[in-house]
C-alpha cells in the first residue's frame, strides 16, 4: 500500500510586487506558495499538502485559483474571515540583497488553526516577520501532535517599522521557542541575528565570508533541543547540525546545486524549506533532506512563475546528477 503523506506549510501568502536585480517588475502570490506547490509536484499520488494562513478576502479566490491546478493541495487551511492578509513590495539591490516594505499583515497562525491538522506528519512554518507566528501554535503540535516541526528563522529576526519597513532584529526570545522546534533552519545573516545582540540597523554587519561562530552557535541550538540545524550558504549550499549519540556534535556540508542564470531568488529559502519537509517526511534522511532543498531552492531562481518546479522523477534526476 502506498504511502499517504501529510505536510503542513504554515505562514504568509503575501500578495508581492518584486523589482528584480535584473530590474524587472513580477507580481505574485509568495511564501507559502512556493514550499507548498513545489511539494504538490513532489506528493502527487503519495499525499497532501495543506497551506495554513490567513489572507485578505479580495485575494481569497485568485490564491485559491493558483492552487486548484495541484491536484496534491488541500485548501481547507486558507482563511480569509479575519480579512487580514500580507502585502509586500521587495526591491533587488543584486542576487542576494533586497529592501523590503510590508504594507499590510497578516492574522497570526495560532493553535486552533493548525488544530484540524494534527494529523500531519511534518509542519513546515515559514513566518516573514516576527509576530507572525504564536509559540503557543507550536507547543499546542507538540503536546497533541507527532509531527515533525520545521522552522525558519526569517520570521523572528525580522520587524516591521510603523513606516512599514522590514528590518533585521536579534532573535532575543529564542530560548522560548527552541525546545519545541526539530528542525531549524536559517541563512548565514540570520544566524547572526540569532547569536550577537546588536544594532542591525546598520546594513554592513553582515559579511557572507565570516562564518566562525556557526560551530558555536550551532552546539548552543542543539542543547535547546534541536534536532537538526541548516544554515544556507547562498551559492555554495548548506551546513547541517546535529547531536550523535555520545553528545558531541556533528557538522556536514551539503553542496548546492548549481545554475548558471539567475532569474528571481524571491522564495528561494521557502522553498528550501519545502525541500527539508518533503526529504524528512518521505526519506527521514537528514543528507536526503538537504538535497532535495537545494534542488527545490535552485529551482525557484529558474523562472518568475512556478513552472519552475518539477515532479518527483523530474526532481529526483537532478539529485541524482548532483549528488
Amino acid at each position: 500500500m502506498t504511502p499517504h503523506y501529510k505536510i503542513a506549510v504554515v505562514g504568509p501568502i503575501p500578495h508581492d510586487t518584486i523589482i528584480t536585480h535584473n530590474n524587472e517588475t513580477i507580481v505574485k502570490y509568495g511564501c507559502v506558495s512556493h514550499p507548498t506547490i513545489a511539494l504538490a509536484k513532489l506528493m502527487e499520488g503519495q499525499g497532501e499538502v495543506i497551506p495554513v494562513s490567513h489572507v485578505h478576502q479580495k485575494d481569497y479566490e485568485a490564491i485559491k485559483a493558483l492552487l486548484a491546478p495541484y491536484k496534491a493541495i488541500n485548501m481547507e487551511g486558507l482563511s480569509s474571515k479575519h480579512d487580514l492578509g500580507t502585502v509586500i513590495e521587495l526591491e533587488f539591490l543584486d542576487q542576494n540583497n533586497r529592501r523590503e516594505r510590508q504594507i499590510s499583515n497578516m492574522k497570526p497562525i495560532s493553535a486552533a488553526d493548525v488544530s484540524p491538522f494534527l494529523d500531519a506528519d511534518c509542519f513546515v512554518f515559514v513566518p516573514i516577520t516576527d509576530f507572525e507566528i504564536e509559540l503557543d501554535t507550536l507547543k499546542h503540535i507538540k503536546k497533541h501532535s507527532k509531527a515533525k516541526i520545521i522552522f525558519d528563522a526569517h520570521g523572528p529576526t525580522t520587524y516591521v517599522t510603523d513606516e512599514g519597513k522590514r528590518l533585521r532584529r536579534y532573535w532575543k526570545d529564542k530560548e522560548d521557542w527552541l525546545p519545541y522546534i526539530d528542525v531549524l533552519k536559517m541563512n548565514l545573516e540570520e544566524s547572526i541575528c540569532s547569536w550577537f545582540d546588536e544594532d542591525y540597523t546598520n546594513e554592513d554587519f553582515y559579511d557572507d565570508n565570516n562564518t566562525t561562530h556557526l560551530d558555536d552557535f550551532a552546539d548552543y541550538v542543539l542543547s535547546q533541543g534541536v534536532q537538526y540545524l541548516y544554515v544556507t550558504l547562498d551559492s555554495r549550499g548548506c551546513a547541517i547540525y546535529s547531536k550523535n549519540d555520545d553528545g558531541s556534535m556533528s557538522k556536514s556540508f551539503v553542496k548546492s546545486v548549481p545554475v548558471n542564470h539567475v532569474v528571481d531568488t524571491t522564495g528561494c529559502g521557502d522553498s528550501f524549506a519545502g525541500g527539508l519537509a518533503f526529504g524528512f517526511t518521505v526519506n527521514n534522511d537528514a543528507t536526503k533532506a538537504a538535497h532535495y532543498a537545494n534542488t527545490l531552492g535552485a529551482m525557484r531562481t529558474q523562472g518568475k512563475g512556478f513552472d519552475v518546479f518539477k515532479s518527483l522523477d523530474e526532481t529526483n534526476t537532478i539529485i541524482d546528477k548532483h549528488y
